[in-house]
């Protein structure tokens, strides 16, 4: 590893969110960036990465700018923001972000298999080489190759399934339709599920198994480790619940819940 790589690795890059067109130009034309106080992570970090989230439309669910961080200080969000006096936080202390420099990606770092992307932390190399997010963040495609096992066996799945219920809404990562019943199929990554996050995979869980759903919840190490033990898992669901069947026919049938 030359002196470089080396510098680029201590380079510690902050994932923050874009809300919206107003601060990208912000950040284009004025280069700062906001982040409230009240929820700055405590780790120390060099630079930004700008996620821009699916409201911008066909540049949405990528990172396509990055910047060095030049200089940070404490101010008031109306202070910052004064055309939006009567914002609910317009009196809360954000970190002002002062920019040495703006740039482009080369290529953006695109969110193609769609994950939540909130704050997060990267090394500036992992940045200027990764091609997906789940690769930013060095999470494996754990979804894929489920999928893609499943594909081999025969089994049909249809991936990012959203389901409604109760007031409430969650995405499953992959759903499987049979004739006696349906299969809530989740992989939880290691980085993605922890902490906090357990919590409230138990209280999805509850809510499925509320709603007829049968829950397979599969850890990235099986997932990658022991492929055909969790593939097995799934097998014996479908053939429990009478075998697959279409996705139109479940729809008609209405095994889906809300779409």
């Amino acid at each position: 590893m030359n002196k470089g790589q080396k510098s680029a690795r201590k380079k510690i890059v902050l994932v923050c969110v874009l809300k919206n067109r107003r601060d990208l130009r912000i950040l284009l034309k004025e280069n700062w960036y906001r982040i409230p106080v009240a929820y700055l992570p405590r780790r120390k970090f060099t630079h930004l990465a700008f996620y821009q989230p699916a409201s911008f439309g066909r540049f949405g669910k990528r990172i396509q700018y990055y910047a060095r961080v030049k200089n940070r200080t404490v101010a008031k969000r109306i202070d910052l923001l004064p055309k939006e006096k009567n914002h609910p936080r317009a009196h809360d202390d954000y970190l002002r972000i002062g920019m040495a420099w703006v740039k482009k990606l080369e290529q953006p770092i695109k969110n193609i298999i769609p994950r939540r992307v909130s704050f997060g932390f990267t090394s500036l190399k992992s940045l200027l080489k990764a091609g997906d997010i789940l690769e930013l963040y060095g999470i494996s495609p754990t979804e894929q190759i489920v999928n893609r096992g499943l594909q081999r066996l025969g089994i049909k799945t249809r991936g990012e399934f959203n389901i409604s219920e109760e007031g409430k809404r969650y995405r499953l990562d992959l759903a499987v339709f049979c004739r006696n019943g349906r299969i809530a199929i989740e992989c939880d990554n290691l980085k993605a599920h922890s902490g906090v996050q357990i919590a409230k995979d138990k209280i999805k869980d509850a809510f499925l198994k509320r709603n007829g759903w049968h829950v397979i919840r599969l850890t990235e190490r099986d997932i990658t480790q022991r492929l055909d033990y969790c593939l097995g898992l799934i097998v014996k669901a479908v053939e429990k619940l009478g075998g697959q069947i279409d996705f139109s026919k479940a729809k008609s049938e209405g095994f889906l819940g809300a779409r």
